[in-house]
C-alpha cells in the first residue's frame, strides 16, 4: 500500500512538472467528454419528452377502419367508417372502461382577416372530459361553440369569447371560442395541436350526416387489462374477416424508443470522434513521459522496483489526465445538455431525468476508460526497459 501511495506520488509530480502538456492533453478530454456526453443527455432527454406523454397514454386503444378491401392502389371510393354496429361491438368488449367515438376532417377557417386550415374534430360533449383538457374557458355543450388548440390561439391571439368561422366560403359557421385546449403532447387519438373541436350537430352541418365514426379510442383504466380488452375487440369484430385496425400505443412507444436511441447513438459516435482525438493525444503525452524518464526507470529497476509497479506509475499518471479531463467535461456536459435542452424541448426538468444523468456517469467512465487504454502501450513499453540500458541513457 505504502508503495502504491509512492508510484501514485511520482505519477502527480510528473503531471505537476509538465503541467502546460498536462493541460492541453486534459483540455482534449474535456472536449471529447462534453461532446459525448452533451449529445448522450439530449438524446435522453428527447426520449423522456416523447414518450412520456405516450406512457400515460398506455392503457389507450385507438380502433379505426381496417384498411383491407380497399380498391385500386389502396384508395376506397368512399369513406370507411365505424359503423353503429361495429362500435356496439366495441363497447360490449370493452367492458366498464370508457369508450369515446369520434369523427374528424380537414377545415378551412378565418378569423381576424386571415385564413388557414385546421383538423376539425366531433365528439359527444360529455365524452370531451375523457380525451382533452383545457388551458382555459369551458368545455362545449353544444350550439355554436368551440375548443380550438393552444397553437392557433398563440398564432391569431384568440381569447375566450372571439369568434372564428369554419367552413368552405358560402358555407360558413360563426363560432364562439369557449375554451383553449391545452396541449395533449404526441400520440393522442384526439390531436390539440392546429385543432378545432365542435358538438356532434354542428360537425353534422358542417361536413354532413353519416352513419359511422373514424376512430374510436378505448380508455382501459388498468393498464395490465389492456391485453385482455384487445383480444376481446379483435375476437368480437375481426373474426372471419379483419374489419378494424386496432393500435396499442405500447408497440409505438417501443418503436420510438429505437428510433431516438438508434439516433442518438449515431449523433453520439460522431461526437465521440472527439474523444479519440484526445486519446491519441494522451498516448503522445505519455510516450514523450516515458522517453524524459528512461534515466529514472533505470534508477528504479536499479532498486528492485517490479515492471509491473513501473507499469502502474505511468498509468496512474494516464488515470489523472483521464480523471480530470472527464470530471471537468462531465460538469460542462451539464451546462451543454441544459442549453440544448431549452432551446429544443424548452422544459430544463428533462435534464434532471434519470436518463440523462446517468449519460453525465458513462461519459466521465468512458473518458477516464479510454486514457486509462491509451496508457497501457507507454506503460509497458517503460517496463520493458533494461535497467542497465536505461541508467546508461542521456
Amino acid at each position: 500500500m505504502i508503495f502504491a501511495d509512492i508510484y501514485m506520488d511520482l505519477a502527480k509530480r510528473n503531471v505537476r512538472l509538465h503541467f502546460l502538456r498536462s493541460l492541453l492533453a486534459v483540455i482534449g478530454i474535456v472536449i471529447g467528454v462534453f461532446a459525448i456526453t452533451s449529445m448522450g443527455i439530449m438524446g435522453s432527454a428527447l426520449q423522456v419528452a416523447v414518450t412520456s406523454d405516450l406512457a400515460e397514454k398506455g392503457g389507450q386503444l385507438s380502433i379505426y377502419p381496417s384498411s383491407s378491401g380497399m380498391g385500386v392502389f389502396g384508395v376506397s371510393s368512399e369513406k370507411r367508417l365505424i359503423t353503429e354496429q361495429q362500435f356496439s361491438k366495441i363497447k360490449k368488449a370493452s367492458g366498464k372502461n370508457p369508450v369515446v367515438p369520434f369523427r374528424s376532417s380537414y377545415v378551412r377557417y378565418s378569423t381576424k382577416g386571415k385564413e388557414s386550415f385546421a383538423s376539425i374534430y366531433s365528439l359527444a360533449p360529455d365524452d370531451l372530459p375523457q380525451v382533452v383538457e383545457l388551458e382555459d374557458g369551458v368545455m362545449i355543450r353544444g350550439g355554436s361553440r368551440a375548443l380550438v388548440s393552444a397553437s392557433i390561439a398563440k398564432e391569431y391571439d384568440l381569447r375566450v369569447g372571439s369568434r372564428v368561422k369554419v367552413g368552405d366560403e358560402g358555407h360558413e359557421k360563426s363560432l364562439l371560442v369557449a375554451g383553449i385546449l391545452k396541449d395533449s403532447g404526441f400520440g393522442s387519438g384526439i390531436s390539440t395541436y392546429n385543432s378545432i373541436i365542435v358538438a356532434d350537430r354542428l360537425y353534422d352541418e358542417l361536413e354532413g350526416k353519416a352513419n359511422g365514426y373514424d376512430q374510436v379510442l378505448v380508455m382501459v383504466r388498468d393498464i395490465d387489462e389492456i391485453d385482455g380488452v384487445k383480444d376481446a375487440i379483435e375476437k368480437s369484430l375481426n373474426g372471419r374477416k379483419k374489419t378494424v385496425e386496432i393500435m396499442d400505443l405500447r408497440g409505438l412507444i417501443e418503436s420510438i424508443n429505437s428510433i431516438i436511441g438508434t439516433v442518438s447513438l449515431v449523433v453520439t459516435g460522431i461526437a465521440g470522434i472527439s474523444l479519440v482525438v484526445a486519446a491519441v493525444s494522451i498516448f503522445n503525452v505519455m510516450m514523450m513521459s516515458v522517453n524524459e524518464r528512461i534515466r529514472e526507470i533505470g534508477i528504479l529497476k536499479s532498486i528492485g522496483v517490479k515492471r509491473g509497479e513501473i507499469s502502474r506509475m505511468f498509468l496512474y499518471e494516464a488515470a489523472i489526465l483521464g480523471f480530470i479531463g472527464s470530471v471537468i467535461g462531465g460538469i460542462l456536459s451539464l451546462l451543454g445538455g441544459g442549453v440544448l435542452i431549452m432551446l429544443v424541448l424548452q422544459d430544463i426538468s428533462f435534464l434532471f431525468a434519470p436518463q440523462s444523468l446517468l449519460n453525465v456517469v458513462w461519459g466521465m467512465l468512458v473518458g477516464t476508460g479510454v486514457c486509462v487504454l491509451s496508457g497501457v502501450y507507454p506503460a509497458w513499453k517503460a517496463s520493458k526497459l533494461s535497467p542497465i540500458v536505461a541508467l546508461a541513457a542521456e
